[in-house]
């Protein structure tokens, strides 16, 4: 059965970083879609990044473009979010997602999911 285990959430300050992890198992992770989504309270979820099975094709939400960094390491078979210039509006719960056989997007949600971590940013 594959888990998703979030990890590197917390609070910061306005323009503060943080960078999330998502530790797989129970797949072949190198042959894995990965993605984050996230949802705030009182909010729809909303696509942040996802990035292929090499690592190579990456897309970003319009709303964190040039902010965040999506990445993987296969032989640890873990995903990678990191989140620069964090604002207040970056506040909500963030979701590992990810796929055996569809590149995740905002419309291609995966079929698995961690069980969300927190992310708070003060201003």
């Amino acid at each position: 059965q594959v888990q998703l285990v979030e990890s590197g959430g917390g609070s910061v300050h306005t323009g503060g970083s943080l960078r999330l992890s998502c530790a797989v198992s129970g797949r072949a992770f190198w042959t894995y879609y990965m993605g984050w989504f996230r949802q705030a309270p009182g909010k729809e979820r909303e696509f942040v990044a996802s990035i292929g099975w090499n690592g190579i094709l990456k897309y970003y939400g319009d709303s964190v473009k040039g902010r965040f960094t999506v990445s993987r390491d296969n032989t640890k078979s873990t995903q990678y979010l990191q989140m620069n210039s964090l604002k207040p509006e970056d506040t909500a719960l963030y979701y590992c997602n990810g796929d055996p056989w569809k590149f995740i997007l905002h419309d291609r949600v995966g079929t698995d999911w961690g069980q969300g971590i927190q992310v708070t940013v003060s201003s």
